[in-house]
């Protein structure tokens, strides 16, 4: 787990970096300026970051904000002498909340809920409300095939039909995340576990064939650079 503590009083600092030792986290990155920890963020990825609420030139509360934006999935705990803050620091997407002086149990229980948390998002199928005709479906990532923007809505295609989704593709990209989703095209995402076969065609793009269904998707330039890289590096 990597993990980024952000307090700007040095003895919290070194305390709270103390006691995620206790509880075996070792990869962690410290700072007592929020301008530098915020610069950090935009070049490592971190699993956890600790904040302190109250600092100075940007709260906590502002960089956890900055930090949800630049990176979704980071969990957010915050740390403060004050209570007051907790329904604010929870509305900013704060995973825990822990009042000073903490103490190693504090620790040990965030990091519990974190987690956990991991493992049940892991083993979790995501689900996407789609629209046929005046009905609603959920519909399970897995039997996606690919999707397609299609003016201000998306087009989801599965085995039995089309779904339709109100949202931008650049949202459902960004859903997909972490699972094996391709964008090939800016209209078009596919789900890598579907595909049959690739044959390239003109101008180095790729016509893409699924396995169970006629549709061919075909991919842009660049999106066909990039796909051929996704792949060699799957197969690493």
């Amino acid at each position: 787990m990597k993990v980024m503590i952000v307090d700007d009083e040095k003895l919290a600092l070194s305390r709270l970096q103390r006691l995620l030792n206790e509880n075996g986290v070792d990869d962690i990155a410290a700072f007592d300026n929020p301008i530098e920890a915020l610069k950090e963020i935009t070049k490592t990825k971190f699993d956890v970051v600790f904040l302190d609420i109250s600092m100075p030139n940007i709260t906590g509360l502002e960089l956890a904000d900055s930090i949800i934006q630049l990176e979704p999935k980071t969990f957010i705990v915050f740390q403060t002498a004050y209570s007051e803050f907790a329904l604010e620091a929870f509305k900013n997407g704060g995973m825990g909340y822990l009042v000073k002086p903490i103490e190693s149990n504090d620790i040990k229980s965030v990091l519990d809920k974190i987690r956990n948390f991991k493992i049940s998002s892991d083993n979790q199928s995501k689900k996407i409300l789609g629209k046929r005709g005046d009905k609603l479906y959920l519909i399970d990532i897995n039997d996606i095939y690919y999707i397609k923007a299609d003016l201000d809505e998306v087009i989801i295609k599965i085995k039995e039909a089309d779904a339709y989704v109100r949202r931008k593709i650049g949202d459902l990209e960004t859903l997909l995340s972490g699972h094996n989703f391709f964008r090939i095209h800016r209209s078009y995402i596919v789900n890598v576990d579907k595909i049959k076969s690739m044959k390239s065609v003109e101008q180095s793009k790729l016509q893409i064939s699924f396995d169970g269904i006629a549709e061919i998707v075909t991919s842009s330039k660049d999106g066909a650079k990039d796909f051929r890289e996704y792949i060699e590096r799957r197969s690493l």
